[in-house]
């Protein structure tokens, strides 16, 4: 099996579980940080399938990488190489295939459920939990593209996840570990800190680190087969 190929827009936001997991299955990955100065591959050839981290830009900047980026998603969809967003990663997605990306009703910050849609197409990435609680960082979010499946929503973010065959485009981070909760959760940000007062979807570092014990191997069994489901379709 070729590798997979992960792209990582900032040096301090890394593959952390995904790639506790692919290591775990025994499955190569190529990881390209671009804040390291790693371009980007310019074509999806040697690839098996295809990750695309978060990260702290908007998905609409004009930054090249992320115009890569979405040549790669494209060329990967194209071809059947399974593709699979987180955050900023999933706004790509939809990006590239025409959807806006703009602000989301309300900021997502910390643990945060979403109802899963009653749907087969629903059921086969998430399994029976009809509300799983899941880890969020973000201010925007995407529309869907024509063709996708809406597989999960909640009253700040209607559009939580999609799907178009084998390819998933995610809001919220099921790639954390416990290092970044740690890293994120201590943030210092001024406008963090000031959501926190006026925002029920913005929770404090201590909340969330206090939450992680249960929520974190929760997410991180979802992520699992999340990921199952993923690299499945280039098998």
């Amino acid at each position: 099996m070729k590798p997979v190929l992960v792209l990582q827009h900032l040096t301090s936001d890394g593959p952390a579980y995904l790639g506790q997991w692919l290591r775990e299955q025994g499955v190569a990955a190529q990881v390209f940080d671009t804040e390291a100065g790693q371009a980007y591959p310019e074509t999806i050839d040697d690839y098996a399938a295809l990750a695309v981290l978060g990260g702290e830009m908007s998905a609409n900047d004009d930054l090249p990488s992320l115009r890569r980026a979405e040549r790669l998603i494209l060329e990967a969809m194209d071809r059947g190489v399974p593709v699979i967003g987180h955050c900023l990663g999933g706004q790509l997605m939809a990006r590239a295939l025409g959807a806006g990306v703009r602000a989301s009703p309300a900021p997502e910050i910390g643990w945060q459920p979403m109802q899963v849609e009653a749907t087969p197409a629903a059921a086969a990435w998430f399994g029976s939990e009809a509300r799983p609680t899941v880890y969020h960082w973000h201010f925007e979010a995407f529309d869907l593209p024509c063709g996708a499946v809406l597989l999960a929503s909640s009253p700040a973010c209607p559009h939580q996840a999609f799907a178009i065959g084998p390819h998933l485009a995610m809001q919220f981070h099921v790639e954390l570990d416990a290092a970044k909760l740690a890293h994120w959760s201590s943030s210092t940000d001024p406008h963090y800190l000031a959501l926190q007062q006026r925002c029920a979807s913005v929770q404090s570092g201590a909340a969330m680190r206090a939450q992680a014990a249960e929520a974190l191997p929760a997410q991180q069994g979802l992520a699992a087969r999340l990921y199952r489901r993923w690299l499945g379709g280039c098998r």
